[in-house]
């Protein structure tokens, strides 16, 4: 399956640090803004969240930076889930320099469903899993967790 665009947007001036390329902590503002955009498209909404009292944590993020942005460069970002577990979800996601179409940065982040209330972590609803898996996912069903 084509993994999904969940974010377009653009460097700015002051997303660029000394060096004159965009900082670390905008790489990962941007990939976050992608992620929340890949979890409403498979029913992870804000309104879900409020309404159930749940909520996502990050348990492991890993960046890959294989070039730079510049000011004014034009960014796209493609999402995936590549599992799911009953609790957890993998995600993958490749920011573009979308002029050029180059890899500029790559990401994967391991996420844990929780309940805000109990605090601690609980499974996915079967139709978010399905959703995920369905839609967005390379592996034919969830993993054990």
């Amino acid at each position: 399956m084509e993994d999904l665009i969940t974010y377009r947007g653009a460097v700015y001036p002051w997303h660029c640090d000394h060096m004159g390329h965009m900082n670390v902590m905008h790489y990962v503002g941007k990939f976050d803004e992608a992620l929340w955009n890949l979890f409403a498209q498979i029913g992870i909404t804000p309104g879900y969240l409020r309404e159930h009292s749940r909520g996502m944590a990050a348990l492991e993020q890993h960046i890959r930076y294989e070039r730079e942005l510049l000011a004014g460069d034009v960014v796209r970002i493609e999402s995936r889930v590549s599992d799911i577990a009953p609790k957890v979800i993998h995600v993958s996601q490749t920011m573009f320099n979308a002029e050029l179409g180059h890899v500029a940065a790559s990401m994967t982040l391991v996420g844990v469903h929780l309940d805000t209330k109990l605090r601690r972590a609980v499974p996915f609803p079967e139709a978010i899993a399905h959703a995920a898996l369905s839609r967005y996912s390379r592996d034919a069903a969830p993993q054990q967790a």
